[in-house]
């Protein structure tokens, strides 16, 4: 006898209470985080509904959008009835939701403040796993002219040239620079090896007429800035 009861499948709901029914009618605000993910996983499987991958989506994320946001496709593919395409599915929602919010803070450009710069970078940085060097270039305004990633490394560090980072710049006609990078590790407190590379920065700029106007470190929602902190 099996004791485990079939799964109620979405058309057996009343249709105000259909995820997709509901947000045409209500609109998205009245959908739950599990709601939503149904409509994006589309069907479920003889065990388990849209609904209920939903839900195990979001409690395998600890009912956290921040911690699903570090999904990755392995993440995905652990809940079972979540196959390959329903992974890629996601995981393109959750990029289309980073690209945003880089998109939100490009348009702003003017770059005044420690917020401003980890307001434009944040979405590169936080959800990682391993750091990367990032240089914000601006002009005499304080207006953005670029931002690249100049280097990539693992949990612990990224390695940084000079050389190379002021040669960018100076291609780029900058008259102001911001440094970002992010700790994996979740520590905001600078290492060792950060307050060399920022006292080696701000030397350089000065020799060449360049702003140095900040450094900063990411740790998830949080930051720190070497201006803020009056380390400049």
């Amino acid at each position: 006898m099996n004791m485990n009861p079939a799964p109620q499948r979405i058309k057996q709901l009343h249709e105000d209470d259909r995820p997709r029914e509901k947000l045409l009618k209500k609109g998205g605000k009245t959908l739950s985080n599990s709601e939503l993910l149904a409509i994006l996983i589309g069907s479920g499987n003889k065990q388990k509904s849209a609904l209920d991958l939903g839900k195990e989506v979001m409690e395998a994320a600890s009912h956290s959008l921040n911690n699903l946001g570090k999904f990755s496709s392995a993440d995905f593919l652990k809940i079972s009835g979540l196959g390959p395409a329903k992974a890629v599915v996601l995981l393109a929602m959750l990029e289309l939701g980073r690209r945003r919010g880089e998109e939100s803070a490009i348009e702003r450009k003017s770059i005044k403040s420690s917020r401003d710069a980890v307001e434009l970078i944040r979405d590169h940085l936080r959800d990682l796993e391993h750091e990367e060097f990032w240089l914000i270039m601006m002009n005499r305004g304080a207006f953005l002219i670029d931002k690249i990633m100049l280097s990539s490394g693992g949990t612990g560090s990224t390695v940084v040239d000079p050389k190379m980072l002021f040669r960018i710049a100076l291609q780029h006609k900058t008259s102001m620079l911001i440094v970002a990078h992010n700790h994996p590790s979740g520590t905001l407190k600078p290492s060792e090896a950060d307050i060399k590379l920022t006292e080696q920065l701000k030397n350089g700029a000065k020799l060449l007429d360049i702003v140095f106007a900040d450094h900063v470190i990411i740790a998830g929602n949080d930051y720190y800035s070497f201006a803020d902190e009056g380390k400049l």
